[in-house]
């Protein structure tokens, strides 16, 4: 069950993908298919409430200005998670997955962290829930103020939330390397599942230094950004690899200097054992996706957990962060001249991507589940 982003959704269909394998009927919850992944995968997928933009307009519709507006960036989860995802989204879907839960009966429910809904809907159904991370842990105390967001909708049932908004009761798969997630489960038991894919090939002998640019697939609107990036690095003696995402047509960023390749796609799997540094927005994906590559990164937040995300990647010693005042191409320049001359970086990398490896993929924790909680 998911919040219906392509944020939120993929990072689950690795696990739901081996339980399909090893022969278990598979079902996503959310209310619709971002990007068609859901249908690739071969999960089934039942609609459950609307979409993250039909919550973002019930919230605009309540508020007098701009929802978020002039919020600090450490502030921006404890604003959203509570309005967006607990109070508006956890009301749209709740009906319609409790729903599902009686016509499927499943044996269990996966949800994600900001599918507050889940815990709710496995409590009135009666059947086990587990709270699939998709990032690094949100301060608990946007959790609290989630759970207070929620307290009406759980009592509506006939319920009490057991704190947490329901999330942290049961059973949670993290998704961090140990050392890489400053916080403890606050409730329940743990398991780790490792986030991403281990490099399809390792990386070979390089003539040149590659840095791989992108904005994911949310945030990849402003196109200044690119810009930006494109006068800061082009003159520089490396190769630059520049993906824009499917709506942006890579011709208006042109013409294009030295050895620089923009484009729509490009497969990371493909792209990140050629790379030397990631620069992007720090979403969990590309973040995750570069520490199981062992490289550093320079991250541009945009919004959302953008911002935390790259906390943890300066906390973590694997890159350095530019905030969005701060962003210009001079900036760009210095952070990545940074990270590609001093040794440390790549250094701590490569220890969180040993650490990474060790990790448990989707097909053990699948085992796991199966065996703990199939009838």
């Amino acid at each position: 069950m998911a919040v219906p982003a392509s944020g939120h959704v993929n990072p689950l269909l690795p696990l739901a993908q081996a339980l399909l394998a090893q022969g278990h009927e598979v079902a996503m919850a959310c209310g619709e298919d971002p990007g068609g992944a859901i249908a690739r995968s071969g999960v089934q997928h039942l609609r459950a409430g609307g979409t993250e933009m039909a919550w973002f307009e019930v919230l605009r519709s309540r508020v007098r200005g701009f929802p978020g507006d002039g919020i600090a960036p450490d502030r921006i989860n404890h604003y959203f998670v509570p309005r967006l995802f607990a109070d508006i989204a956890a009301a749209d879907m709740i009906d319609d997955v409790v729903e599902i839960g009686r016509k499927f009966a499943p044996d269990l429910v996966v949800f994600e962290s900001y599918a507050f809904c889940g815990p709710l809907a496995a409590k009135v159904v009666g059947i086990p829930a587990v709270h699939h991370l998709i990032s690094p842990m949100l301060g608990h105390e946007v959790n609290e103020l989630a759970d207070d967001a929620l307290s009406p909708l759980w009592r509506s049932f006939g319920q009490d939330s057991p704190g947490w908004g329901g999330i942290y009761e049961g059973l949670t798969i993290e998704v961090s390397p140990a050392s890489f997630e400053p916080l403890s489960v606050p409730g329940g038991e743990s398991i780790r599942l490792r986030p991403a894919p281990l490099p399809l090939t390792s990386q070979g002998p390089q003539d040149s230094k590659v840095v791989y640019v992108t904005l994911g697939t949310f945030f990849n609107s402003n196109v200044e950004v690119f810009r930006t990036v494109l006068e800061a690095l082009e003159g520089e003696d490396l190769e630059l690899v520049v993906t824009v995402g499917a709506n942006n047509d890579p011709a208006t960023l042109g013409p294009f200097q030295g050895k620089t390749r923009v484009e729509r796609y490009i497969p990371q799997a493909e792209l990140l054992p050629r790379c030397s540094v990631v620069v992007h927005h720090g979403g969990s994906g590309t973040m995750f996706g570069a520490l199981a590559h062992g490289l550093p990164q320079v991250i541009l937040p945009q919004g959302a957990d953008n911002f935390l995300n790259a906390q943890h990647v300066e906390g973590a010693g694997v890159g350095l962060a530019i905030l969005p005042d701060s962003l210009n191409p001079a900036e760009v320049r210095r952070c990545v001249r940074a990270v590609l001359s001093d040794s440390s970086f790549a250094r701590n990398a490569k220890e969180l991507e040993h650490e990474f490896a060790a990790m448990p993929d989707a097909d053990e924790v699948a085992r796991f589940l199966a065996a703990r909680f199939a009838r």
